[in-house]
């Protein structure tokens, strides 16, 4: 019994620490909602909040604010320099209350491969159950990430350390557009794994700009 416990204790405090960074690292964009309050003003209460797609809101006293590509706590920073020539040391807390859906691609050794869209947490491990996991030839020590914004450099990710030593870096945050990519565990030949990697994420890259 003492042992079930502890095993459930320690998932949930893994959980919650899975949590806690991906809204540290989650990047806001168009199509999230947000609510903001300031203790003790009601009148700067705003709810059901969305992002428009110029990435930015418009906030009472302040006016325009850029939003996309801020993290929550960066945007609560925002808000409180912009109303502090108003009251002194605002009490501001910034939550998303709907997350926008982001579109993913994960390719190569996995079950499904193709095009996901992850709601609410948009994490490696999303994208990878919704693609119905890993072949058993998955190259687990090396998953390719392309993000949309780096310029055909991949990301290397050690998913053995994710998996076996809960390493939660491991478990990185994806944006709209990023590909996954699962080589085959089998001597790695450059033509049969890497190349189509990058060819394909090319043209997804080119579909997404266009």
């Amino acid at each position: 019994m003492r042992k079930t416990v502890s095993i459930a204790l320690a998932l949930l405090m893994m959980l919650s620490v899975v949590n806690i960074a991906w809204a540290e690292d989650y990047r806001l964009g168009p199509g999230d909602v947000l609510s903001i309050n300031v203790l003790g003003f009601d009148e700067l209460q705003v709810e059901d909040l969305v992002v428009r797609a110029d990435g930015k809101i418009a906030y009472p006293l302040i006016g325009e604010v850029q939003v996309s590509g801020h993290s929550t706590s960066e945007l609560t920073e925002t808000i409180t320099a912009g109303i502090s020539h108003y009251t002194n040391d605002p009490k501001v807390t910034v939550n998303v209350t709907k997350f926008r859906t982001t579109r993913v691609y994960v390719l190569g050794e996995v079950a499904r491969p193709g095009m996901y869209e992850l709601e609410k947490q948009h994490l490696l491990l999303d994208a990878i159950g919704a693609a119905g996991g890993y072949t058993k030839d998955a190259l687990k020590k090396k998953v390719y990430i392309l993000h949309k914004d780096c310029n055909n450099q991949p990301l290397e990710i050690n998913l053995i350390k994710l998996l076996r030593q809960g390493d939660m870096t491991q478990n990185c945050v994806l944006n709209d557009g990023d590909v996954v990519y699962f080589a085959h565990s089998g001597r790695i030949d450059f033509s049969r794994d890497i190349l189509p990697f990058f060819s394909v994420a090319y043209q997804i890259k080119k579909f997404n700009d266009d």
